[in-house]
């Protein structure tokens, strides 16, 4: 039994999927990989998504310590900006590997790029 943040997971990839999972939470990660996003460049990265569901989505990576928030206040308006943190990092090889899996089930087994 594996524990994080006071849940238990049965085995070392359900709590990887615990913490990543869904369907907007790796989108996300994706996106922040080689730059600092504002919300709304995010949201602008991802059109389909609801403003709640990223909101919530933001907020779980940020208390599982995936991402951070930072907020600038010296001068209207308020500016917000997420980015991975040390430990969102290291899932890097893991969401690039999920992301060229995607490409080659496209490519190779024809799916569709839209």
């Amino acid at each position: 039994m594996y524990k994080f943040k006071g849940k238990e997971y049965p085995c070392c990839a359900s709590l990887t999927m615990g913490i990543i999972g869904g369907k907007w939470k790796t989108v996300i990660l994706f996106h922040l990989i080689d730059r600092t996003l504002r919300y709304n460049e995010l949201r602008k990265e991802m059109p389909t998504v609801t403003e709640r569901t990223l909101s919530l989505q933001l907020k779980t990576l940020e208390e599982d310590g995936i991402i951070k928030r930072k907020v600038y206040t010296s001068k209207p308006p308020l500016k917000v900006e997420y980015s991975l943190t040390e430990l969102g990092k290291t899932l890097i090889p893991t969401i690039k590997s999920i992301a060229d899996w995607g490409v080659f089930v496209v490519e190779e087994k024809g799916g569709v790029l839209t």
